[in-house]
């Protein structure tokens, strides 16, 4: 059997890749949850890291849910509501949980189709870019079902409430130009160019004090549910830590002598 996921480390990027290309890479198996979910852990876990990518193999990105698994009420989709329930709860919901605490800043490279939990996987990405053959759909509505991953509150925090209803109501897709234009993706290339513009991307953020990025990604998240006070509070503990690290001093000496800076992650 293949390893649901495959881990490519080059220097300080990490590149995940979704390895069950015949399935189009669905995430609702447990095999891929565990490993998705030890992936972002061992990425919280060494400071040497800066950004992962999280990409699929084959042509597709990823199918979301197997709805093979849907259609014979095997896996995750067995068993009575309360069982169900209890499925989600405890299966595929550690996939957004485990995302949204990964303290890297990741990258989505869509490569293919990203449809119903699919695109949700991306969405719970940082930053995303798409190949020309992407296409996204929050398809759950085409097979009876609700966003059960976690995608009425992501979706809308990336296009807006109007497009993400547009999207979730009609279960349609939309191509990558779309997906430019809606604010879903941040840039579209051709597919064999796509995973050289995640890394100049993830290069584009490795170029800064890799303390300061993951201090700076935990605030973002805090300022989608905290109060403005409460914000600053914790801004002004993290901005007095990250005044006495040396990469601190190491970015004000690079500047005042016109040169590249060198961090260390102290």
């Amino acid at each position: 059997m293949n390893d649901p996921i495959l881990i490519e480390r080059t220097g300080d990027v990490v590149v995940w890749t979704l390895n069950n290309p015949q399935a189009r890479n669905p995430i609702s198996g447990t095999d891929t949850i565990n490993a998705l979910e030890d992936a972002v852990t061992a990425a919280n876990r060494d400071p040497g890291l800066r950004v992962a990518i999280l990409t699929g193999a084959g042509s597709a990105f990823s199918s979301g849910g197997n709805v093979v698994h849907m259609r014979e009420r095997t896996g995750m989709f067995g068993g009575a509501p309360a069982q169900l329930r209890q499925e989600y709860r405890h299966g595929i919901q550690r996939i957004p949980k485990a995302l949204y605490h990964c303290e890297v800043p990741t990258i989505a490279a869509v490569n293919g189709p990203a449809v119903g939990a699919g695109l949700d996987l991306a969405l719970m990405c940082d930053m995303r870019l798409a190949a020309g053959t992407a296409v996204f759909a929050e398809s759950f509505v085409k097979v009876g079902l609700i966003p059960g991953d976690g995608g009425a509150w992501l979706l809308p925090r990336a296009i807006g409430m109007a497009r993400a209803c547009e999207m979730a109501f009609t279960g349609e897709p939309i191509d990558a130009n779309t997906a430019l234009d809606w604010g879903l993706v941040s840039e579209v290339v051709e597919p064999s160019a796509l995973l050289d513009a995640a890394h100049r991307l993830a290069a584009r953020v490795c170029a800064n004090p890799p303390h300061v990025l993951r201090m700076t990604k935990r605030l973002l998240r805090e300022g989608t549910h905290q109060s403005l006070e409460s914000l600053l509070e914790l801004s002004a503990a993290m901005q007095a830590a990250a005044h006495h690290t040396e990469d601190h001093r190491e970015a004000l000496a690079a500047m005042l002598e016109r040169r590249v800076p060198e961090f260390t992650g102290r």
